[in-house]
């Protein structure tokens, strides 16, 4: 946006002719997933490893390594977290040395100091203080709060509270930060057919004012997870991947965990989360779709992954049943040049 010289003008309201302005497109640490300049928010029920997941993100923008759709990684960058509910050289420091973060890259919010004493930093009070700091360091590729709950100081039930106290953090992420929100599901979410917006805890207005909101799941009575793109205001909404949460000893013989990505998954978020969360016998149903995916592939060579989904639902099979059956089959999904996903046996 054009600078004012303030100078030139009296107090009040400024307009910028359209004319004057030019277009500029988003920019994206990990193209259709994550922006800078933006909020993006990452819920799921407890026991999915939504903080693993995020310090998975962490490691691949400080180390500029592959994202889990096979792209790279255009250049590292640091990294900023503050969590409320881990400690960082018990939990947070070994995952991160499990996934391969360049710790150099990668910095806790600890302790402020205020008025001569040193207190705990809150997230609903200290923002700007952080802000100022992060520009000391040259600023930062990603910031991650978790949870986001605690950035907001009134009722985070009430839009107009959460929107007010959240304002900092999008002034935050207009440094050119992708500011990722870690929340919750709330306990009474999971109803047939709810869209996972109206499952993250507290106020609509938490969903409304992210740009970009990703839900993980896991599947009933089973290790697998899937990670889902909900909404994107961005860009195409939809799709996902399987991943799972591998635990491990590093060095020093300190236990810990890592994510370890899998396979591309197709569908809505609301169907994925559908799926996982499921806890009645889907034995007969999966068999069945193993059988119909087997059909469509064999001597097929590799068929377009939304050819196969179209006849899918023409045969009856929803896409989530589709995709656990792609799973079991091991099924692969590649990419073409033109961005089109096939599957092939």
């Amino acid at each position: 946006m054009k600078a004012w010289d303030t100078s030139e003008f009296p107090d009040g309201v400024r307009l910028l002719r359209a004319a004057e302005c030019e277009p500029q497109p988003v920019q994206w640490l990990w193209r259709h997933w994550l922006p800078r300049g933006a909020i993006t928010i990452l819920a799921g029920m407890p026991g999915t490893g939504k903080t693993t997941l995020a310090l998975s993100i962490a490691s691949i923008v400080s180390s500029a390594a592959c994202w889990p759709d096979g792209s790279q990684c255009i250049k590292p960058g640091n990294i900023v977290i503050w969590s409320g509910e881990d400690e960082i050289e018990a939990t947070l420091l070994p995952r991160l040395i499990a996934m391969g973060a360049d710790l150099e890259r990668v910095h806790f919010v600890a302790q402020i100091q205020d008025k001569g004493s040193f207190r705990e930093f809150d997230p609903s009070t200290d923002i700007r203080q952080l802000m100022m700091k992060i520009a000391e360091i040259g600023g930062a590729a990603v910031v991650i709060i978790d949870p986001i709950i605690n950035a907001v100081s009134g009722d985070a039930h009430r839009a107009n509270d959460v929107r007010r106290d959240l304002h900092d953090l999008v002034v935050l992420a207009r440094s050119n930060a992708a500011v990722i929100g870690i929340s919750h599901f709330s306990k009474s979410g999971g109803k047939v057919n709810q869209h996972p917006l109206d499952r993250v805890i507290g106020s609509q207005a938490f969903a409304a004012l992210a740009r970009v909101v990703l839900v993980a799941a896991r599947r009933s009575n089973s290790d697998e997870r899937l990670f889902a793109r909900a909404k994107n205001n961005l860009g195409p909404d939809g799709g996902g991947f399987e991943y799972s949460v591998e635990h491990l000893v590093i060095p020093h013989a300190v236990e810990t965990s890592k994510v370890v990505w899998g396979d591309s998954v197709d569908g809505d978020a609301q169907s994925i989360l559908a799926d996982a969360e499921r806890s009645v016998n889907l034995s007969s149903r999966l068999d069945e779709a193993k059988d119909f995916l087997c059909g469509v592939l064999i001597g097929s060579g590799r068929v377009p992954s939304t050819k196969i989904l179209e006849l899918a639902t023409e045969a009856g099979h929803s896409t989530s049943t589709i995709n656990r059956a792609k799973a079991e089959l091991r099924v692969r999904a590649e990419k073409d040049g033109n961005g089109g996903w096939f599957w092939r046996l």
